[in-house]
């Protein structure tokens, strides 16, 4: 299926775009990890896009995804005992490539990138370690370098704790609410009450999101139990992605049970899907919808 002549940022569905948000800055999987020329591109296409971001030893911010840097990156040991200095130094781990080329991007450099944004731009930071390890040098560091210019991020994380530490020093900065983990360990104990009662608590309570994220698989199962999530969330006036739909063949387009899954997330209403293959999913969305 060429997806060539696509973007990759949102599909069409009831008189509304639903926002395709490049997970890890890919546009396709086979996209470098945290790619800076594919963050350029979304930048200035509007694109929704998502970085992750790991603390440093000395309070910094790598844009990485593991909490060790022997998948990524070719580097070894646990990223939080390194300074920047020596992570500056590393390069990621490209497949295929021979000779790692492109190295570490950071906090910093991300926010240089924002200024000319697309005003629909939006960047998902996504905060893998907690308040306790980030500290209150890493809290600190995060404060200022976020604050001041009014950028297209919205910050998220795990620790609900850190991301209503970051609202209180940055009300202006949009948040996002991450439940999906506390709500599957409920809903697999058979918990369908306590999971809604949960949901419901957070969104009310003071990280105040503007965005919520929700495990796509969850959000599905969750129906045969007659929980829909998505609809409490909108309920409270809150935006939804489900997270990450990633198609299992690109070049053959949505299997049967594939497209069953995406329509009935579109049919809840989802604003935001997650997923590593925005260009083939809107060629074959496309391809879909036109076949009837």
């Amino acid at each position: 299926m060429n997806s060539e002549r696509y973007q990759g940022t949102s599909i069409p569905y009831d008189n509304r775009r639903v926002m395709l948000k490049w997970h890890r800055l890919r546009r396709r999987q086979t996209d470098p990890l945290f790619g800076a020329d594919n963050l350029r591109a979304g930048l200035q296409l509007g694109a929704s896009m998502e970085v992750d971001l790991r603390v440093t030893a000395d309070g910094d911010f790598a844009v990485l995804h593991d909490d060790i840097l022997d998948e990524e990156t070719d580097g070894i040991g646990a990223v939080a005992a390194h300074q920047r200095r020596v992570l500056a130094g590393l390069r990621y781990n490209d497949a295929g490539v021979s000779r790692y080329e492109r190295p570490l991007l950071f906090l910093d450099n991300l926010v240089a990138l924002l200024r000319d944004a697309h005003p629909q731009a939006l960047l998902q930071l996504d905060i893998k370690d907690d308040l306790a390890t980030i500290g209150t040098r890493g809290l600190g560091r995060l404060v200022d370098t976020l604050q001041g210019d009014e950028l297209p991020v919205i910050v998220s994380g795990d620790c609900n704790d850190l991301i209503l530490a970051l609202g209180q020093h940055l009300p202006n900065v949009a948040r996002g609410l991450e439940p999906s983990f506390r709500l599957m360990d409920m809903l697999a104990k058979g918990d369908v009450r306590g999971a809604e009662a949960l949901l419901r608590a957070e969104l009310a309570g003071p990280v105040q999101p503007r965005m919520v994220y929700l495990h796509w698989k969850m959000v599905l199962d969750a129906l045969d139990s007659d929980l829909d999530l998505v609809a409490i969330c909108h309920g409270e006036g809150k935006q939804v992605d489900a997270w990450t739909f990633t198609l299992a063949n690109p070049a053959e387009g949505f299997t049967d049970a594939e497209w069953r899954a995406f329509s009935r997330l579109l049919e809840l209403g989802v604003d935001q899907i997650t997923t590593d293959e925005a260009l083939a999913t809107e060629a074959a969305y496309t391809v879909r919808v036109g076949s009837g």
